[in-house]
């Protein structure tokens, strides 16, 4: 290989490790979101789910492992460093079979994944207070934002602890706003006037709620996407430069 083509491969090479970088910084970013995140409905599988919490682990340690890989192949590209290219490409080999590995299990567990999130949105109806817990607020906000109610509708609320003993009280959050009545809430129970039909939503937020979830995945499959584009090209790159570099010059290196 030229000289040249060294050159153009070792800055080629340097900048895919640099967008390398920032996606894993993107992947971490969204790992930190889904831990830290209280207002979305991401808050009310966290508190219910482990699984929601191993994955925004592992999505921070990717992310993390990505930017670590990316600043060491930008030094060993520049630097033309064998063994930190060799090191780069083994590390880009294992975590793209991971991520391939991980997509296959997430695509034929999705099933499974889908009752888990039922079961665990309508044990939180059945057992909700209205005591501004997390995850009380963050399903009040879920229905009052998307205007449904109940997961498959509001039958689901038949099954509440409190409002089955009783038979004048509604979920506030579910109140349709163009219907005249009681007083608006965000939270909590509100009692109707009259033994009428409560003035709520007609429509459960399953489907609004998998739209939501939907729109997020293709988000993070888009990010994942590059990210494998990214690594594919960062792995041949590496090896073109790594085969290209006779002997390794230390002296190149900065002393600090």
């Amino acid at each position: 290989m030229g000289k040249g083509c060294i050159t153009v491969t070792k800055y080629f090479l340097f900048l895919f490790n640099l967008l390398f970088f920032i996606f894993g910084a993107l992947i971490m970013g969204f790992g930190l979101w889904v831990l830290f995140d209280n207002q979305s409905f991401i808050a009310v599988l966290q508190e219910s789910s482990d699984t929601v919490k191993v994955a925004s682990y592992i999505l921070i340690g990717v992310g993390s492992l990505s930017m670590a890989m990316g600043f060491f192949g930008c030094i060993g590209a520049i630097y033309e460093i064998r063994c930190l290219l060799g090191l780069y490409f083994t590390c880009l080999l294992l975590i793209l079979i991971a991520q391939v590995t991980a997509g296959v299990l997430i695509y034929f567990q999705r099933d499974r994944l889908k009752y888990e999130v039922s079961n665990i949105i309508k044990g939180l109806i059945v057992n909700y207070t209205g005591q501004n817990r997390t995850t009380e607020r963050t399903w009040d906000y879920i229905q009052k934002t998307m205007k449904c109610c109940g997961w498959t509708g509001p039958g689901n609320w038949s099954e509440n602890i409190v409002i089955r003993n009783s038979s004048n009280l509604y979920p506030c959050s579910c109140r349709n706003e163009s219907i005249p009545g009681t007083d608006i809430k965000d939270v909590g129970l509100c009692e109707t006037l009259s033994t009428e039909t409560p003035p709520i939503y007609k429509t459960g937020c399953m489907a609004s709620v998998e739209k939501w979830l939907l729109d997020n995945c293709a988000v993070i499959l888009g990010i994942c996407v590059g990210v494998a584009v990214v690594e594919l090209l960062g792995m041949i790159l590496s090896m073109c430069l790594c085969k290209s570099v006779v002997q390794e010059d230390y002296t190149k290196v900065p002393k600090y």
